[in-house]
């Protein structure tokens, strides 16, 4: 019996994904994608790789549903605490000097691959907690998977998913529901999630702060690069970015500056 996914159907589906969102796939992870696409041909009922794929090239709405498919959400709470560390005994009294001196009050973030939203929900409390009157933070979080941004809109979490917030945040910020927990509107309402496809702009700029952790490692090199391109020209003359701890800006030709802190290690535009 034939392979599902045989070898010019997987050349063929690489690199339309990769086409679009800049997504590798490589021979390592491609059980991932054949058992993804398997699940689209089930609920679609279509008999064949090739139906589907033609299909595809007209279809948009269904191409945004494929990518969804075939994209990783992990994430969670806090996750890798010094990040966040850094982020408030470096980062925020730097940016906050930088505003001072601007006479500016808002504080722009922008949580990219932000999955199912605890990320940015981190970043929101934090700041909420931390950021001295009268200034206010605006966060954009963004995904290229819609189911994911749909939980991140929705701001509800059961139990085990709560796992890594402080007691003092979970009484603070959250409140009991239906054998859950509901982030509180303070909080939800300083976040906007966004559908973004990192492959293209996505017209912000200013961005004081960006997080973009765990997504890189997705790209190969040239589109790495593409990426780190953009978010330059997303971001504020004196800014900070935040990568996943097992990724590196090192051998890359970028104009941003390694930044070792006492709790993590970051980059920071100087221009």
């Amino acid at each position: 019996m034939a392979e599902f996914l045989g070898d010019a159907d997987f050349e063929q589906y690489r690199k339309l994904i990769y086409d679009e969102s800049g997504i590798t796939f490589s021979s390592t992870n491609r059980s991932i994608l054949e058992s993804r696409l398997k699940e689209r041909l089930r609920e679609k009922q279509l008999a064949s790789l090739g139906e589907y794929y033609a299909i595809l090239l007209k279809d948009k709405e269904e191409l945004k549903v494929m990518l969804d498919s075939v994209t990783t959400n992990l994430t969670r709470f806090f996750r890798n605490q010094p990040h966040f560390d850094a982020l408030e005994h470096y980062v925020l009294p730097a940016v906050l000097k930088t505003k001072k001196e601007q006479g500016d009050t808002k504080i722009r973030v922008w949580s990219a691959g932000c999955s199912t939203g605890e990320e940015p929900y981190t970043l929101a409390m934090l700041l909420k907690d931390k950021l001295p009157a009268p200034y206010t933070a605006e966060i954009t979080a963004s995904d290229i998977s819609l189911k994911s941004l749909m939980v991140g809109k929705s701001g509800f979490y059961p139990e085990s998913r709560v796992v890594g917030v402080p007691d003092a945040y979970l009484a603070r910020f959250f409140e009991k529901k239906n054998n859950g927990n509901q982030v509180r509107e303070e909080i939800m309402k300083m976040i906007r999630f966004d559908y973004h496809n990192l492959k293209n702009d996505s017209g912000q700029r200013n961005v004081d702060i960006l997080f973009c952790r765990n997504v890189l490692i997705y790209f190969d090199e040239a589109a790495q690069k593409a990426v780190i391109d953009r978010f330059w020209d997303a971001m504020s003359p004196k800014s900070f970015l935040f990568i996943g701890h097992s990724e590196s800006l090192f051998g890359m030709k970028t104009k941003f500056e390694f930044l070792k802190t006492d709790w993590a290690c970051l980059y920071q535009k100087n221009a």
